[in-house]
C-alpha cells in the first residue's frame, strides 16, 4: 500500500493537471456530505477545530480526510492546519493508499481558487495580490499564475518578516513577488485578490475594490470568521465553491444572509453549476466577481485519485 509524503504529493499534482481534474471533478460529481465540525478546547489558547471530511464516487474511491485547525500553532513555528487521508477502492473496500494531508489539502485548496478564477477573473489579470503568510499563500500565487498572465505579486501580512519570508518562497519558485506594506493601496491596484487568513475580521473593505477586480476569499471557514465586509459582498457577484457548504460555514456568506445583506438566491453560482455551464461567470470587463471558498471533500477525493494514478516518486 503507497503512502505519499506531503513532497510525494508536491512532485505529483503540478497546477495544471490538478485544475484540469477539478474542473473534470465538479463536472462530473461525486457524494460529498457536509462536513461535521467539533471544537476542541486548547487551555490557555483559542479552541481548535477537528474536521471530518468523507466523499466517495461509485466504482472508483471513497476518501476521507481527518483536520485539525490549531490557530495558535504558529506561537510554536508549527502549520496552523493538519491533515491526513485515507484513500479506499470503492469496489472492495480494500485501502488503496494514504497521504499526508497538509500539502493535499493545500494544493486542492489553492486549485479551486484558480479553477473559479478562470470562470470569474479577468483573462488579461496580470497583478496578484496574496493576503496572508501561512503555508496556503505561496500555493495560491501558484495556481493563479497557473492560469492567468500574472506579472506582478504583492504579499501582505500583519507581520511584514513574514511577508518577506513569502516573497523568498515566491522568488525561489521563480514568481517575482514584492511586500504590500499598504493593504488599501495594494487591492486598489491588484486584478485579483486572493485571501489566505484566519482572520475574525475583515481585512478587505468593498469600497476599496475597483471596477474588473476578482476577490478570492480562503481562509474563513467558520460563521464566525469572515476576510471582506458586507461591501464587499454588495458589490460583487458571488460565486462560492459549493451552495451547501457555504451557506452553513463560509462567515462572510453567513453572516451577511443574517444581515440581509445577501439573499441565498443572490449567490450567482457554485463551482458545479460554472463547470457544467449552468450559469455564467463574468459578464463584463468591469464586473466585481467574488468567489467564496470553505473546502469540500470532492476536491481532496479528486486530488488523491489524481496522485494515486501517478504514483509515489521512488
Amino acid at each position: 500500500m503507497p503512502h505519499f509524503s506531503d513532497s510525494d504529493v508536491a512532485d505529483a499534482l503540478d497546477w495544471p493537471s490538478l485544475v484540469e481534474a477539478l474542473r473534470d471533478g465538479f463536472r462530473r460529481g461525486a457524494t460529498s456530505p457536509a462536513r461535521p465540525h467539533y471544537t476542541v478546547p486548547v487551555p490557555g489558547e483559542r479552541d481548535a477545530t477537528l474536521l471530518l471530511m468523507p466523499a466517495w464516487s461509485p466504482g472508483r474511491y471513497i476518501g476521507l480526510k481527518t483536520v485539525t485547525v490549531f490557530p495558535d500553532n504558529g506561537m510554536r513555528g508549527l502549520p496552523a492546519v493538519g491533515a491526513h487521508y485515507l484513500l479506499i477502492d470503492a469496489r472492495t473496500g480494500a485501502i488503496a493508499a494514504t497521504f499526508d494531508g497538509g500539502e493535499l489539502t493545500a494544493r486542492r485548496t489553492a486549485a479551486a481558487s484558480a479553477l473559479a478564477s478562470t470562470f470569474l477573473s479577468r483573462p488579461a489579470s496580470r497583478s496578484l495580490l496574496v493576503v496572508g503568510t501561512g503555508r496556503l499563500a505561496p500555493k495560491l500565487a501558484q495556481a493563479h499564475a497557473a492560469v492567468r498572465p500574472i506579472e506582478s505579486v504583492q504579499v501582505w501580512g500583519r507581520d511584514p518578516g513574514k511577508a518577506e519570508e513569502i516573497v523568498g518562497v515566491l522568488a525561489g519558485l521563480g514568481l517575482g513577488a514584492t511586500v504590500a506594506g499598504d493593504l488599501e493601496r495594494a487591492v486598489q491596484e491588484a486584478d485579483i485578490i486572493s485571501c489566505g487568513t484566519l482572520a475574525a475580521e475583515p481585512l478587505i473593505h468593498g469600497a476599496w475594490l475597483q471596477p474588473g477586480a476578482h476577490l478570492d476569499l480562503v481562509g474563513a471557514f467558520t460563521p464566525t470568521m469572515r476576510e471582506a465586509d458586507d461591501e464587499a459582498i454588495k458589490r460583487a457577484r458571488v460565486f462560492v465553491d459549493t451552495r451547501e457548504g457555504a451557506q452553513a460555514e463560509a462567515g462572510e456568506i453567513v453572516q451577511a444572509i443574517a444581515r440581509g445583506v445577501l439573499l441565498p438566491q443572490d449567490i450567482a453560482g457554485d463551482l458545479f453549476d460554472l463547470t457544467r455551464g449552468a450559469v455564467a461567470g463574468r459578464m463584463a470587463d468591469d464586473d466585481i466577481t467574488l468567489f467564496k471558498s470553505v473546502g469540500c471533500s470532492l476536491e481532496d477525493l479528486v486530488a488523491a485519485e489524481l496522485c494515486h494514478g501517478r504514483g509515489p516518486r521512488p
